[in-house]
Order: structure tokens, then sequence, then C-alpha cells
């Protein structure tokens, strides 16, 4: 007998509706989604493995496909594809792997890695291949912190209360718990 999931067409549905969903939030958003400073309202799904890891496939999906059309619309740049795509999945594995930690309740712990991740990733790409001038570290450290803050509004506000939500929601949570 193997202890493997299936692949059941309710997983992979669950993972397209994230994808699009994440996909639809930053194009209609595109003004805050893309570019140094930024609120990617989207990354709030980067909580979303605390419910189970079919999402970390779904969420990261949504960012590559995101950033591809993204750099296809000339809102960002076809670095994004790679380093953004990292980044989120990054985070998404390291979220996963809090999922059961909760301060308060809140899975504050778990919203820490998209925060990092992309802080860090993002800000050096944006420091290494943006930036005018010089690059210093007091350069690679505004970008870092200026990335993180749209991270901290995404996800450690935002996201947080949407696992909140789905939580108290006994329809939703069951909607999104794996299974």
């Amino acid at each position: 007998m193997s202890t493997k999931k299936s692949i059941s067409p309710i997983r992979i549905v669950r993972c397209g509706l994230v994808a699009a969903l994440y996909t639809v939030l930053c194009l209609v958003l595109a003004p805050i989604s893309f570019g140094a400073l930024q609120v990617r309202i989207s990354e709030a799904l980067c909580l979303l493995p605390v419910f189970g890891a079919d999402y970390i496939i779904g969420v990261t999906l949504g960012c590559l496909l995101a950033n591809m059309l993204g750099a296809a619309m000339g809102t960002t740049v076809a670095l994004d594809i790679v380093f953004g795509t990292l980044a989120t999945l990054l985070a998404c594995i390291f979220t996963y792997l809090l999922r059961n930690v909760r301060t308060f309740g809140l899975t504050l712990l778990a919203s820490v890695p998209p925060v990092l991740f992309n802080a860090i990733i993002i800000g050096l790409e944006i420091s290494f291949f943006f930036t005018n001038g010089a690059i210093t570290g007091p350069v690679i450290l505004f970008n870092m912190v200026s990335v993180g803050i749209g991270e901290i509004i995404s996800c450690c506000v935002l996201g947080v209360i949407l696992v909140r939500l789905i939580e108290r929601a006994p329809r939703l949570h069951a909607m999104f718990t794996e299974g």
C-alpha cells in the first residue's frame, strides 16, 4: 500500500484556482504589484501553505504566471520571472514548514518567510540590476527594507487575517484543507 497522496482532480483544481487568483490580483492591481516600491496583495496567498503543501505549487505557479504576464506587458522585467518565482517558492516551502506554529492563535511566524525571502532576493535583484550609480550597503539595505515593508503589509497583516478568517469559518476551512 502506498502512503503517497494521489493527485485528485480537486487538488489540481484548487492549485489552478489559487494560481489564477494570484495572477489576477497582480494584474488587476498592477500599479502596486510591480516595481521597487510595491504592496503585492496577492502575496497574502503565500500563507495558504498553512493549509497544505498543494498551495506551494498553486501560489508559485501564480507568481510565475503573474511575472511572465507582467514582463510581457512591460510592468516588470524578465528577471522577476526567475528571482520573484524563486523567492515565492522558498517562502511557501518555509511557510508550510511553520504551519503548525501559532503565536496568540495566529500564524505570525509562518508569515515571516515571505517577508525575508522577498526582501533579500528581490532587494538584491533591484540593487544589482536596477540601481543607477554605485551599489553600496545602504542602497542594498534600502531596497531590502522597501520590499520587506510591502511584504509585511501583504503577508504579516493581510495573509494572517486571511488564514484566521479561513480557520474560523468551518465551510471555508473545509474548502481549503487538503484532502
